[in-house]
């Protein structure tokens, strides 16, 4: 595709997931709504498919991919799934949790799916219209956020046609994303341990209720799934964190009693707030400010997935 053809904008009906279908099991990059974001979606199975979205995000190669499957059993195709795995996916899927397991030897994904990892992060997702193009198509697909590498993230059709243009050739608009932000990824480890690797709207406190305690910060600074670079999500401008005020260069984001430019939840509503950030960060970069301010959004629960956004919008 071209950055100077736009995209093809379709509504989420019969018509529009029949031809996101077709396209993406004739090998074509197509931007889905998840209950997260919305995802630039390819079959997981084929090499040129995948280097697709690298090459249409500008992504690393080392920084590996979620391939989205329409239940557990399509994810037992691909991965080792143990019994701690089946728990939290009869607790969480469909939803926003995603599981780095040990990839199943023989498993039928593009090598770069994994960046050259022994595992594979998989995720079965909730959101109507991507449960379809998974349950039509019968493939599994990888599908990180559809926006350019490093940027806010898209909640609706209209951020991802700004921010990829003709680099994706057909756009699913199925509205706004109801959650917000990217899924909670958490890796099993084999000694029985686990660990959140990136916050999202399953809080530890959620996992640890089902499989018990062992979710520490990650030991290390390899990246095992998306989500870990320190500077990501970020608006293009400073962003200055905890601001109970802004001058007049910064778009104020506010929360809570911080009315501000853009206010994520007048009500203190984490949930709301989450659902809001990118809109409002994309709010932000269109401004004319020079720079940004974020008020101070409480780190429990659902807060602490926002903040470790801001924190890396800010890096």
């Amino acid at each position: 595709m071209s950055d100077n053809v736009p995209a093809q904008i379709v509504p989420a009906d019969g018509e529009g997931i029949a031809a996101a279908v077709a396209a993406l099991r004739a090998g074509a990059l197509v931007a889905v709504p998840t209950e997260t974001v919305y995802g630039l979606a390819a079959r997981a199975d084929r090499d040129e498919s995948v280097a697709a979205i690298y090459r249409a995000k500008g992504r690393p190669d080392f920084n590996p991919l979620i391939v989205h499957v329409a239940d557990l059993a399509g994810a037992e195709q691909l991965a080792l799934v143990d019994a701690r795995a089946r728990v939290l996916a009869d607790a969480f899927w469909p939803g926003p949790l995603t599981m780095v397991l040990p990839r199943r030897e023989g498993a039928m994904v593009a090598a770069a799916v994994t960046a050259g990892l022994p595992t594979i992060a998989i995720r079965c997702p909730a959101h109507r219209v991507m449960r379809q193009i998974l349950r039509e198509s019968g493939l599994a697909l990888a599908a990180p956020s559809a926006n350019a590498s490093g940027g806010v993230s898209p909640t609706c059709a209209a951020h991802v046609a700004a921010s990829l243009g003709g680099r994706v050739g057909l756009i699913v608009d199925g509205g706004d994303c109801p959650d917000g932000i990217e899924s909670t990824i958490i890796a099993l480890r084999a000694e029985g341990g686990w660990q959140v690797l990136r916050p999202g709207p399953i809080t530890a406190d959620a996992i640890a209720a089902v499989i018990g305690q062992g979710g520490d910060a990650p030991s290390s600074n390899r990246i095992e799934a998306p989500g870990q670079m320190t500077s990501h999500y970020a608006p293009g401008k400073p962003v200055r964190l905890n601001a109970l005020t802004a001058d007049a260069e910064e778009f104020h984001i506010g929360f809570g009693a911080v009315a501000g430019d853009y206010c994520l939840s007048a009500d203190g509503d984490l949930a709301q707030a989450a659902a809001h950030l990118y809109a409002a960060l994309h709010a932000a970069a269109a401004s004319g400010r020079a720079r940004v301010a974020v008020a101070p959004v409480p780190d429990a629960g659902i807060g602490a997935a926002i903040n470790d956004r801001l924190r890396r919008a800010a890096a």
